[in-house]
């Protein structure tokens, strides 16, 4: 039996998992969960990076209490955004938050002065958000944010925590390939992205692909929690990457969709897919384990519920209660969810009614009727993202894979296999968790391959199926949806 550590920071929580291999299956437990608050502060949004350090460093020292023998840590988290550290290795400023909106109009900004959309997408295959990195990094040199002029080296999230572990700088594939500054052909950092926001390659680590060790606890964090020389892995740093190599696949003919606060949906491709019908649909091509490409488009995903819920009065706190109201409502208004309207409003729920408003709808007018707005409005993007998909590869969709917590979800499940018209596999719920456990089992040397973690997940994580039950409703539905703006 051997023991691993999984850290998983996501948007707007973090935890750490202690899961058992015995060399046929994972089990997995939460050891401890903690919050992961945006920080508003001096007209900016921040994370608190020393406060996610400091956690992880207190699920060390429970691992040291309790005596636990573990093999090594692995951290992912989500991608895009970075930290800045000086030339004596100590942090600079607090981390911009992607939901920051000083990025607002950064694409048209940096596509004006420095390289067209076309071009761009040609040389990083990345989709256009205003939060990836190029843009985020662009958007501080214009407005002479002083940490970047004072930045030695820049390092993704992931990156950083495992630097401040060990005191090793690296680079890791997969976080890094969501920055739009890595050139998917040559696997390493673009040189001429970088001179564009006043950086080198040097100002980064070592490109450093999943399953890598990166070094072992520093003696400060082996005083600081009472370990010894334990192992630090690259796994998959950034989240979905982790979450799509756990996938409990049997075959190729299959989507994937992790589910959670943003809905990532997609297949993996032996190659990059970069065409000019894929710039037009902005899809992105970011990186897999084992060379694979995770083509993929991100659809806002249960922040739409997340944020809603905000606003409801005299509604159940449980999200499976709460998700069961869509049951008592026939509102049939749908939205766009990758809306620009719905990125960071204020409420969420005006942000829904003037969308219906602009789009000659009725507002919805109870919890129930917005939770049911949500749930088909996602499920018809999904279908829409799978007729995408299909046209621009070769992957012969047959079923979807839904891994993250929204997997649980039985209400959207449902409804995404009706309006797919596709069997919708769900699970793992823990799908971040155990990939980043099975990249540090083989980083260990206990498996080889990609389809080996596979054929472990599969044999250690129970799945639901949902069959579509399609009807003339979901049809004339889509039908509106193609509609809507």
């Amino acid at each position: 039996m051997k023991n691993y550590l999984a850290v998983d920071l996501g948007a707007t929580s973090g935890r750490t998992i202690l899961a058992t291999f015995d060399g046929e299956k994972v089990e997995m437990k939460e050891w401890t969960r903690f919050d992961n608050p945006q920080i508003p502060m001096a007209g900016h949004v921040f994370w608190d990076l020393p406060y996610l350090y400091n956690e992880i460093l207190k699920s060390l020292k429970k691992v040291a209490e309790q005596r636990v023998k573990i093999e090594s840590i692995g951290i992912d988290t989500w991608g895009c955004d970075f930290a800045f550290f000086g030339k004596q290795g100590q942090l600079v400023g607090m981390p911009f938050c992607y939901r920051d909106p000083h990025t607002d109009g950064s694409i048209e900004a940096f596509t004006r002065v420095h390289m067209n959309a076309e071009a761009l997408y040609k040389n990083t295959g990345i989709q256009f958000m205003p939060f990836n990195s190029l843009f985020q990094l662009d958007t501080m040199r214009r407005t002479g944010i002083t940490a970047l002029n004072a930045a030695d080296k820049v390092m993704f999230i992931p990156d950083a925590l495992s630097y401040l572990l060990t005191g090793k700088c690296i680079c890791e594939y997969t976080v890094a390939s969501t920055s739009q500054m890595l050139n998917p052909k040559t696997g390493d950092l673009d040189e001429r992205l970088l001179r564009f926001v006043n950086l080198s390659r040097k100002n980064f680590g070592p490109m450093t692909m999943p399953g890598t060790l990166i070094g072992t606890l520093a003696e400060q964090v082996k005083r600081a929690t009472g370990l010894g020389d334990i192992p630090v892995v690259a796994v998959a740093g950034h989240d979905t990457a982790s979450a799509v190599a756990s996938v409990p696949a049997q075959d190729k003919n299959y989507a994937y969709l992790s589910c959670g606060t943003w809905s990532l949906l997609g297949i993996e491709s032996e190659t990059p897919i970069i065409t000019e019908e894929s710039r037009k649909q902005n899809f992105t091509n970011e990186g897999g384990v084992d060379g694979t490409t995770r083509f993929l488009k991100n659809i806002c995903g249960m922040w739409l519920l997340e944020q809603s819920r905000k606003d409801f009065k005299k509604v159940p706190k449980n999200v499976g209660e709460l998700s069961a109201l869509c049951l008592e409502s026939q509102y049939d208004g749908l939205i766009n969810p990758d809306d620009e309207m719905f990125a960071h409003p204020e409420k969420m729920t005006q942000a829904i009614d003037e969308y219906c408003r602009q789009t000659r709808q009725d507002k919805p007018e109870t919890p129930a009727d917005y939770i049911r707005c949500i749930f088909r409005s996602l499920a018809l993007r999904y279908r829409q993202v799978i007729e995408l998909l299909r046209n621009l590869s070769d992957v012969k969709i047959e079923h979807l894979h839904v891994i993250g917590g929204g997997s649980l979800n039985v209400y959207l499940m449902q409804m995404a296999a009706d309006a797919t018209g596709l069997p919708v596999i769900a699970g793992p719920t823990e799908g971040t968790a155990l990939g980043n456990v099975l990249l540090q089992i083989r980083a260990g040397g206990d498996v080889q391959s990609l389809t080996d973690m596979r054929a472990i997940s599969a044999r250690s994580v129970e799945t639901v199926t949902y069959q579509p039950n399609q009807t003339p409703e979901w049809e004339e539905a889509y039908e509106k949806f193609k509609q809507l703006r």
